[in-house]
This record gives structure tokens, sequence and C-alpha cells, in this order.
């Protein structure tokens, strides 16, 4: 019986000592845990004289439940002294005025997209969406540039095996649409596009908006009021526009299409090389060949298509100088936008 009493006298002087809940589990598991003094004397109950036993295990049952309700007091205290604790520290004072978050804003090469959208939708144009990683056979021969034709080279290429490609451009949205409609159309396939190419005004991945009409009777004086209507809308119904003859093998005949110089009215300067123009685009009408791969009577229909770099038009309205300031990601350089 002196060990019972003298093990309940240790633990009260352990359990005294105990200020926090980590010490309260070490003195939980030396006690009453699996391999603890209780479980112990427990098991030693059959070393204890037949006549002794009962008032033995009685008494160790006592201490047993003595020391569980103990350490269970001791547990509440302290999870309430914690939570007072932490109820103290975490307090809001209301009245503070609260921390200001700065709004978020559209990227500026997003907000000319979305304006160009939205210019050739209010046209009747609806918006054609299709894959980043092409075939070959969609990204150039169905465009009239079959293997080892000169203009590939015009387009330097992310290859991903000999027939898929990073598409250089939204050109073959415009071949999946006729594939599967027929005419007529009047299409624009916005994008992200990929060429090998980095320099102040070029970057690997930027964005085109391409256009695409078919019907019958379509002419280049079509074509000349959509680009118009379109440039006047975007830059103002003053804005000068002059089409040049060019080369492009998807479309015959073709044209860059230039704007006044936005920046010196046409007077000359450095942006536009003293000519008082700054190419926007290219267009031309759809050259037979295309018809003829999606199977489009070319005596009875004929288009148009167009294309644009949107960060080339973003930099013009903008007044920037340098491409890669749009990828930066400055919050100084976007916070102008």
């Amino acid at each position: 019986m002196d060990d019972l009493f003298s093990l309940k006298k240790a633990f009260l002087e352990e359990i005294g000592s105990v200020d926090d809940l980590a010490g309260l589990q070490l003195v939980r598991t030396k006690y009453s845990g699996k391999k603890g003094l209780i479980r112990a004397r427990l098991r030693d109950l059959s070393s204890i004289p037949p006549d002794k036993r009962p008032l033995y295990g009685s008494t160790l049952n006592d201490i047993k439940n003595f020391i569980e309700e103990t350490i269970r007091n001791r547990e509440l205290i302290f999870k309430t002294r914690e939570k007072e604790q932490r109820l103290e520290t975490e307090k809001l004072d209301i009245t503070l005025p609260g921390n200001f978050t700065p709004f978020g804003r559209r990227h500026p090469v997003n907000q000319i997209l979305s304006e160009i959208k939205d210019i050739f939708v209010s046209m009747g144009f609806s918006i054609e969406d299709g894959p980043e990683v092409e075939n070959d056979y969609y990204n150039f021969e169905a465009l009239n540039i079959p293997k080892d034709h000169p203009a590939r080279d015009m387009q330097d290429t992310f290859y991903i095996s000999d027939d898929i490609v990073l598409r250089t451009h939204t050109s073959p949205v415009q071949v999946r649409v006729m594939e599967k409609r027929d005419p007529p159309l009047k299409i624009i396939s916005p994008g992200k596009v990929y060429r090998c190419d980095s320099d102040v005004s070029h970057t690997a991945m930027f964005h085109q908006v391409e256009g695409l009409m078919v019907d019958t009777g379509i002419s280049f004086s079509d074509l000349k009021g959509v680009l118009e209507l379109f440039i006047h809308s975007l830059f103002g119904a003053d804005t000068p526009v002059r089409f040049r003859p060019s080369y492009f093998p998807f479309t015959e005949p073709s044209a860059e299409i230039d704007i006044g110089c936005i920046f010196c009215s046409g007077s000359g300067c450095g942006v536009c090389k003293t000519t008082g123009w700054i190419e926007i685009l290219g267009a031309g009408l759809v050259n037979p060949k295309v018809f003829e791969m999606v199977g489009y009577n070319t005596s009875e229909y004929s288009g148009f298509a167009f294309g644009m770099g949107v960060e080339r038009i973003t930099m013009l309205r903008y007044s920037i100088d340098d491409i890669r300031l749009l990828y930066e990601n400055d919050a100084r350089f976007l916070n102008q936008f």
C-alpha cells in the first residue's frame, strides 16, 4: 500500500509543476499510458497475496480514477487559457482603417483585343477558335504553302515534330471552318501564335486576329470597305488609310494596309521612318487554290481574308516603343493603362 501512496504523491508533485498541454501529455503517458505506471501495477496484481489483493486493487483503481480526472481538469484549464490568449492576440480593432487593396486592371493587349472583337462583331462577324498546336497541313499546305515553299522562310516556326507545329498564324482556323461549313461565311479568329523571333518589335508568342468573308460576288471593294470601317472605328474617323500591293501565298491579289502616322500626323518621324505611314495589317482576296483545298466552287464563290498583330496595334494606340514591356509584368508599366 505504501507503494500506491508513493505513486499518488509523485503524481501530485509532477502535475503541480506542469504548466502547458505538452507537459500534461507527458504526465498522462507516464501514468495512464499503455506502458504507464498504473498499467504496470495492474499487471502485478497476481503477485499480491490473496488476502490483501481486494484492498490493493480497490485502492489502485481509486488512484487511477483520481489521476485521470485530475489530468482532464488540468487539460480543460490549459485549453481555456490557451483559447483566451489566442483571442487576445488575434483580436481585431474594427475602428482602425482598412488596408487598401489596389484594383486589378485588364492587360493592355487584352483591352485592345476586346475592342477589335467588338468592332467586328458589330459588323456581323462571328468569332471562331482552333488549336494552338497545329498540323503542318492546316498551318501551311492548305494555305497554299507547300513544303519547301519560299514563303515558309517568312515564318520561323517551332516544330514539335515533322508534321506538328505551334501555329504561326490563326489562318488554320479559317481552313477548319471552311471544311465544316458552306458559304456564306463571315468570321474572325483571334488567338495566340508562335514564331522564333524576339527583339524590340517581336516576341516568340503574340496575338493575332484574322478574318475571312466568303460569299458570291465578294470583291476587293468589299475588303476595303470593311477594313476602312474597322480602322476608323479603332483609330478615329479622320485616320488616313492606304492599300499597298504585297504578296501572301494564301491571297491574290494581296495588299498591306497602312494608316497615317499617329505620332507625327503624316509629317514624318522616326516611328514611321519619315514616310508618314505605318503598316498595320495585311489582306487580300482568297487565293482560289485555298478554296480548292476545302472543296469550294471557285467559279461561284469568292472572298477576302485579313490578319493583324494585336501587340502592334496596342503599341500604336499607347505609344509603346518596345513590345517586351508588355510581357515583363512590371506593375509600374501596366498600371498606366
